[in-house]
């Protein structure tokens, strides 16, 4: 079973090194970093490397340079997800054991197809927060003689949580304390939203959803700062907490650093990387003042 530590305030700033940081990581990592301070916590630094087909070394490399620029220091070694996968695969055992997930066998383009052929008639498919549609009920429908024989024949599939079973089991109302840049106080967690959320796939071992509170849990993260675009995503967090009798830590969403468009900055759109500004010439004084700090 998953051990967790009892230990002072514990934050963490938990980039993927799939790109270079931006100015939206360095305000997560600088808010983590002094807020630990502030409560005479513990700043933790975690590598989120499930990824492996776009994680690299040369951008983990990047993330260390950047923020020890910016004058962060954290305990070493750092978790490195990469090194943790039997943790990852130990708690989604625990949930198979208890028919809380089932085995998904449609590929994303055949739930693409799906969608905009249901589409086509006019009407719109239910998505999730993030736009994304929500998972057919195809799979979770399906007969156990059937997921036998697909299991058994090798096909590719992921793992996904039944929402309907694993709210049964998390018994009643959940909530999450929120002391953050949008709503705060007690929130409740809605996480029906985004339907039956994947929790492994064939090409990674682990969803961001299920690593991530596995990591807070054992690393004994007190305290969860990030981006308000994480905010609705902490309803699976919170339940996922709950089905694998996890503490619940303390959350604080903040704002987003957003570019000339209005939109938050990403790594995918090429906005400009830390140390870019950097070569630019700025200081980690007037990297704080441009992100409002």
């Amino acid at each position: 079973m998953i051990e967790i530590p009892r230990q002072k305030p514990k934050f963490r700033f938990a980039p993927s090194p799939n790109g270079p940081l931006h100015l939206g990581h360095a305000l997560s990592a600088i808010l983590n970093h002094d807020m630990a301070a502030e409560a005479g916590g513990d700043f933790l630094l975690r590598i989120e490397d499930i990824d492996q087909t776009r994680c690299t070394p040369d951008f983990e490399a990047g993330i260390f340079s950047d923020l020890s620029w910016l004058g962060l220091r954290w305990p070493e070694p750092v978790r490195r997800q990469s090194e943790h996968f039997p943790a990852y695969q130990e708690a989604l055992q625990a949930l198979i054991e208890r028919d809380l997930v089932y085995p998904a066998f449609l590929t994303r383009g055949e739930v693409k197809a799906r969608v905009a052929a249901f589409e086509a008639e006019g009407s719109p498919w239910p998505r999730d927060p993030d736009g994304t549609p929500l998972y057919p009920p195809d799979d979770r429908e399906r007969g156990d003689a059937e997921r036998q024989r697909l299991l058994a024949s090798g096909v590719k599939h992921a793992w996904r949580l039944d929402m309907e079973k694993a709210l049964a089991a998390a018994g009643g109302e959940f909530h999450w304390q929120e002391s953050g840049d949008g709503e705060t106080g007690t929130i409740l967690a809605d996480p029906v939203a985004w339907g039956d959320v994947v929790l492994s796939r064939s090409d990674a071992p682990s969803s961001y959803h299920l690593s991530v509170v596995v990591d807070d849990a054992v690393q004994g993260i007190t305290h969860i700062v990030r981006g308000l675009d994480l905010f609705y995503a902490t309803s699976i967090h919170r339940l996922l907490q709950t089905l694998l009798g996890l503490p619940e830590p303390l959350y604080h969403h903040h704002r987003l650093v957003v570019g000339s468009d209005g939109k938050k900055l990403s790594k995918s759109m090429g906005d400009t990387g830390i140390a870019e500004w950097r070569r630019q010439g700025f200081s980690p004084v007037e990297l704080r003042r441009r992100i409002g700090l």
